[in-house]
């Protein structure tokens, strides 16, 4: 039985106006239809036309039916843009392509057809983060494990690492199984899985581990898969992971008509798994593939491409291939030294505003960091002077959980009447404040008229809440006494650090150990480097609640600001690149933990940052960074000096010492003599003396604590008139009693049941 074509097309030819749309190479990679084909596309080289062509060219020429393909996509939209645009190719062809989607779409529908082979029923459910984390935790609890020590969600992360990397609980070596609780990882892996199995569920990354492990170990369902796909086709196969790569390895050497499409120079994505050797070993993998490159750029101009491909030759893990275009014209890659941080928000400012006058769109210009906590400067400064500007891809500084939480903390040290702020701290780090106990001081403050931080106060002078409970509300309550008193004696960063340490909250973060968390952490450090330019807390909180105010109408054109991860795939025309330093751009936290391979992903993300850009592309640089209230020298990121001379323009340059530098910045006076007027930030000193003298205080004056709490709203407990001593009361959790003696709003009640307490007035009523 032989394929109908659409009636709006009829088979492909050599002379198809489609295949002369494309280049020689792209044409080559439609028409070689049998056979291992590596597709290697560089930035802006058309390989979605390519991809979608060859598809197209497949079904068209009935080559197979469109059942028979095997198309893998790593994002729902990527797929639906493949569905659309190969549907303009084939008509009503396309909606009979159940195999085009992503890895883990892909992987659950084989899944539905083979979950008793791996010991669950088709009607398996798959979890979300939050149910996974709950899991967790709970086995974790379970076994008597301090789940503060080793927090679920690390547990989660190597769980996660270890299914990238198809390998089951009983294949994790001594290292491996070393990594959580001291030896436990298999254990808990194990149970995890056992769990799972028992409530009929699995994760997402147990989609593909366990079709992998169908396919490995029955080979019948293994061999089903190789007739029924005659091709398989890859999209961005260098960010693919281990357990991806072993699943289309399996199915793809049956027939061996495997098309891949990626760059080796476009491979960042390590920290989710992924791995460049996949697409480096392919013809390894595959004997005999043809490897096709695409070369011809279609976005950017000469000395755009040039120096891109200057930097990433550099890497020695690499197929090679040079980009090239044929638009002539454009800027060389401008690459501008300033002096710190705050002037190169200001400089990309003014360049912003320039090009507007001449003509050009905010919309058409993005500024693409390294990590999320550059981003806060130039929120400062854009809103400063009235710039709109969108986030994509995370939220806007001040709007990230962590921030939040972190004023929290402040807006109730500057206030302890603000509920709202007090509400999202009171468990944040958990310390076994659950909803109960919430509940009960949401209770007590609407019947007293009281802010929540004064009635925690009440509450934690009676029985009404359990011995370990009091304890912990009284300790929150005088760190907070503590802390406003040291925001009278201290600066606010210094102020800011403290709280974040004291709390916990540091601590939470740092135990989990993610890239999440370390993101996190930095976000936090730039927060308190904000807060060094102010005076007074106050101050500070003024100036969140007038950024957090500012959103420009929607419809308005905006610079966009983002990750270079999250700009990939995406062209601007003008891309400005800050914090090119060594330490900033490469990540010296990425170099710690990952060495040689990490350096080259930094350079392999440099030079997708680079190919952002259509017209203009620029590059900045600062010679010094403030640090924890310390300004801190910074040497131009090695990447710079590793772009090809003849295609960069430099404006500034830290290579010829401080005189070049005084001479190049002499109309804004000495820097240096700038340097020296810079005073370092207060650091507290806590030795055993400070440690005696904050117990002596904290511990031994409750009142004081309560008057801190009180004093800025002068809130007052008042006693029920309806209560005397003697009275008989009903109290939902200790029964009935007797009123034995009554302290302002507070009461001693001898229970039948309980024996004596001490709860507050507003928890009882008249038996």
């Amino acid at each position: 039985m032989t394929l109908p074509a659409p009636p709006s097309a009829g088979p492909l030819t050599g002379d198809d106006p489609l295949l002369a749309r494309l280049n020689p190479p792209q044409r080559e990679a439609v028409l070689a239809t049998e056979g291992p084909v590596l597709m290697l596309a560089g930035a802006g080289t058309g390989k979605t036309a390519a991809l979608t062509a060859r598809l197209g060219y497949l079904v068209r020429q009935r080559l197979a039916w469109p059942s028979e393909i095997l198309c893998v996509t790593f994002t729902n939209k990527a797929a639906r843009e493949m569905r659309e645009r190969v549907g303009k190719l084939i008509g009503p062809a396309v909606e009979g392509m159940p195999w085009l989607g992503t890895f883990h779409a892909i992987a659950a529908r084989m899944l539905r057809r083979h979950a008793e082979l791996v010991g669950l029923q088709s009607n398996y459910t798959i979890i979300d983060t939050d149910d996974q984390l709950r899991l967790l935790k709970q086995l974790i609890q379970a076994e008597g494990i301090d789940d503060k020590r080793w927090p679920a969600r690390q547990l989660a992360g190597l769980i996660d690492r270890w299914k990238n990397r198809g390998l089951l609980p009983g294949e994790l070596d001594a290292l491996e199984n070393e990594a959580y609780a001291n030896g436990k990882g298999q254990h808990f892996y194990t149970l995890y899985q056992d769990r799972l199995r028992a409530v009929n569920a699995c994760d997402f990354g147990d989609l593909l581990l366990h079709m992998l492990t169908v396919l490995r170990k029955h080979p019948d369902v293994l061999e089903q898969y190789r007739q029924r796909f005659k091709y398989v086709m890859v999209d961005e196969y260098q960010d693919t992971n281990q357990v991806q790569y072993l699943w289309l390895r399996l199915i793809a050497q049956g027939r061996q008509n495997i098309c891949v499409v990626g760059d080796d120079d476009q491979s960042i994505y390590s920290w989710r798994g992924a791995e460049v050797a996949n697409i480096l070993r392919f013809e390894k993998d595959f004997p005999g593939a043809k490897v096709i490159r695409l070369e011809q750029n279609y976005r950017s101009t000469p000395d755009i491409l040039a120096a891109a491909s200057g930097l990433i030759s550099t890497n020695s893990e690499r197929l090679g291939k040079t980009l090239w275009t044929e638009v002539n014209g454009g800027d060389k890659v401008r690459v501008i030294g300033v002096w710190d941080g705050p002037e190169e928000a200001r400089r990309v400012g003014e360049e912003i505003e320039r090009l507007e006058r001449e003509g050009a769109s905010l919309n058409t210009m993005a500024i693409l960091v390294r990590a999320q906590f550059q981003t806060r400067e130039f929120e400062d400064r854009f809103i400063q002077i009235g710039l709109g500007y969108k986030i994509v891809g995370g939220f806007r500084f001040y709007e990230r959980a962590e921030i939040r939480d972190a004023l929290a903390y402040l807006r109730v040290v500057a206030q302890p009447a603000d509920d709202l702020a007090f509400e999202r701290i009171w468990n944040t780090p958990k310390r076994g404040l659950g909803d109960k106990a919430l509940e009960k001081l949401h209770r007590h403050a609407r019947a007293q008229t009281l802010p929540l931080a004064a009635a925690a106060l009440d509450i934690a002078d009676t029985d009404e809440l359990p011995a370990r409970a009091r304890n912990t509300v009284v300790g929150l309550m005088r760190s907070f006494a503590r802390w406003r008193e040291l925001a009278a004696a201290s600066s606010p960063a210094e102020l800011a650090r403290t709280i974040l340490d004291e709390s916990g909250y540091t601590a939470a973060l740092q135990a989990e150990r993610s890239a999440e968390s370390a993101g996190r952490l930095e976000n936090l450090s730039e927060l308190a480097r904000a807060m060094e330019e102010y005076e007074t807390l106050g101050d500070f909180l003024e100036h969140v609640s007038l950024v957090m105010d500012n959103d420009a109408a929607d419809d308005a054109e905006k610079v966009t600001i983002m990750t270079i991860h999250a700009a990939k795939g995406l062209e601007f025309d003008s891309v400005f690149l800050p914090g090119w330093e060594e330490g900033v751009f490469p990540s010296q936290r990425a170099m710690d933990e990952g060495g040689l391979a990490s350096l080259e992903e930094e350079r392999r993300l440099a030079y997708v940052a680079i190919t952002r850009a259509r017209r203009r592309c620029t590059i900045i640089h600062a010679a010094n960074r403030r640090i924890y209230g310390q300004w801190t020298s910074s040497i131009p990121s090695r990447f710079i000096a590793e772009l090809p001379e003849a295609h960069v323009a430099q404006e500034t340059t830290m290579t010829g010492g401080a005189s070049l530098w005084r001479a190049q910045f002499s109309e804004h006076g000495d820097p240096f003599a700038h340097v020296a007027r810079v005073q370092p930030a207060r650091t507290m000193t806590r030795g055993p003396g400070w440690q005696r003298a904050a117990a002596t205080t904290f511990d031994t004056a409750p009142k004081r604590i309560a008057e801190s709490t009180r004093s800025a709203a002068s809130f007052a407990a008042k006693p029920r008139g309806d209560i005397a001593i003697g009275a008989r009361v009903f109290h939902d959790k200790f029964g009935y009693g007797t009123v034995q003696a009554q302290d302002g709003n507070k009461l001693e009640i001898d229970f039948e049941g309980s024996g004596i307490k001490r709860v507050i007035d507003s928890f009882v009523k008249p038996a």
